[in-house]
C-alpha cells in the first residue's frame, strides 16, 4: 500500500493492475481549460482526468472560498464512476510539484481511503524516467465507493477563529511569502493574512527537482517551525484549500500525523469583512 508518495518506477510496476487507478490532476489556476488540453495531448496510460474545478471542488457561492470541498455523496459517486473502491490503490499526479495532486490525496483520505499516493515529481519525473504517455481514453469499469468520513479532518472559519482566540492551534499558511505579507496579491481581492498565522510556503517541501525532500529533512524543518506545538494542533491553509494539502502531505511524509485542513482558507476568510486581517511578514 502506498499512502503518501510513489516513485515513477514503482508506479510503472503496478500501473496496469485492475486494482490501480491513476488520476491526472494537472491544472492551471489562471487557465482552467489548460488541463483539458494537456490531458488530451498525452497522459499516463489509463489515467483518468480529475479536474480541480469540476471534480475536486464544490460549487462556489457568495460566502465560500474559491475551491470549496465537494459534496461527499457527489464525490463518492465520481470516485465510483472512476472505478475506485476500497480495494483500489489510487495514484495522483500533476504537472510537477504535487500541489494539485495533493488535493486529490487529501480528499480521498478525508473519505477514509488510505490507499492513495502522489507521484513524486509528477509527470516530468515519469517522462524523465523513460516512461511514455498515451492519448487513449481510460477503460475502467465502475465500482461502488463507500465513504468513511474522517470526522474532525477540517475546521470551518468559525472554528479557526475560535481556536486562534483560544491559542489552541498552529495555523500554517502555504502561500508564498510575498502574498502572505500582503504584497503582489493577484488572485484574491484582499491582500494579507490571518492574524496569528505562520507562513510555510508549500514549495519549501520540495527539492529543486520538484521531488519532496527526504522524510528526515521534512521532519527537521517542520519540527523547527512548530516548536512546542504538536502536529495534531496544526491547521493548514492557503489561498483556497488546495496547496495547503501539500503541507499536510509533507507532514505525513515526515511522520507527523494529525494535522487538519482549513478548506475555505484565505479566499473564504476575506468574504466576511468582520474577520481580522493583517499584513507584513
Amino acid at each position: 500500500m502506498y499512502r503518501t508518495l510513489i516513485q515513477p518506477a514503482e508506479l510503472a510496476r503496478i500501473a496496469r493492475g485492475e486494482d490501480v487507478a491513476i488520476l491526472d490532476c494537472r491544472h492551471d489556476l489562471a487557465r482552467p481549460n489548460w488541463s483539458d488540453e494537456a490531458y488530451a495531448a498525452g497522459h499516463i496510460a489509463g489515467a483518468i482526468q480529475a479536474h480541480l474545478d469540476r471534480d475536486l471542488s464544490g460549487p462556489t457561492g457568495p460566502l465560500t472560498g474559491r475551491h470549496p470541498l465537494p459534496d461527499v455523496a457527489k464525490l463518492a459517486e465520481t470516485l465510483g464512476r472512476w472505478g475506485i473502491d476500497d480495494k483500489v490503490q489510487v495514484v495522483a499526479y500533476d504537472q510537477g510539484n504535487g500541489a494539485f495532486a495533493a488535493r486529490a490525496w487529501w480528499l480521498l483520505h478525508w473519505l477514509g481511503h488510505d490507499k492513495v499516493a502522489v507521484l513524486d515529481g509528477g509527470l516530468p519525473a515519469w517522462q524523465e524516467a523513460g516512461f511514455t504517455l498515451s492519448t487513449e481514453p481510460p477503460a475502467r469499469k465502475p465500482r461502488h465507493f463507500r465513504p468513511r468520513i474522517r470526522e474532525g479532518a477540517f475546521l470551518t472559519a468559525a472554528q479557526v477563529q475560535q481556536a486562534l482566540a483560544n491559542d489552541s492551534i498552529a495555523l500554517v499558511d502555504a502561500r508564498s511569502a510575498d502574498r502572505f505579507a500582503g504584497q503582489n496579491e493577484t488572485i484574491d481581492p484582499v491582500a494579507g493574512h490571518i492574524p496569528g498565522a505562520r507562513n510555510r510556503p508549500f514549495t519549501r517541501n520540495l527539492a529543486p527537482t520538484n521531488h519532496f525532500l527526504p522524510a528526515e529533512e521534512l521532519r527537521r524543518q517542520w519540527t523547527a517551525l512548530l516548536g512546542a506545538r504538536a502536529p495534531s494542533e496544526v491547521v493548514a491553509m492557503c489561498g483556497s484549500g488546495v496547496t495547503a494539502c501539500h503541507n499536510l502531505l509533507a507532514l505525513e511524509v515526515a511522520g507527523l500525523h494529525g494535522a487538519k485542513l482549513y478548506p475555505g482558507s484565505w479566499s473564504e476568510w476575506i468574504r466576511d469583512p468582520a474577520r481580522p486581517v493583517t499584513n507584513g511578514p
